[in-house]
């Protein structure tokens, strides 16, 4: 079986690079279990956040997945 793509990143994680890109959409838009709870969250964070939050959100998220182990 096949491993996921990690999309966590390293060091460099604020360059996203295609391969996190591209199993970040498949995971948003293809996968059976992943997409429906993604895209649920997504349309949950665009009804209820302005565009700088959720940039804020993005860049937070982004932080914290370098930053937390877990």
């Amino acid at each position: 079986m096949k491993q996921p793509v990690s999309i966590k990143g390293g060091e460099s994680v604020y360059c996203i690079n295609e391969s996190q890109l591209k199993e970040s959409l498949r995971l948003a838009n293809e996968d059976p279990v992943s997409s429906p709870r993604i895209q649920q969250a997504r349309e949950h964070v665009e009804s209820t956040l302005t565009r700088n939050e959720r940039a804020a959100l993005a860049f937070l998220l982004i932080e914290r997945l370098r930053t937390h182990n877990h």
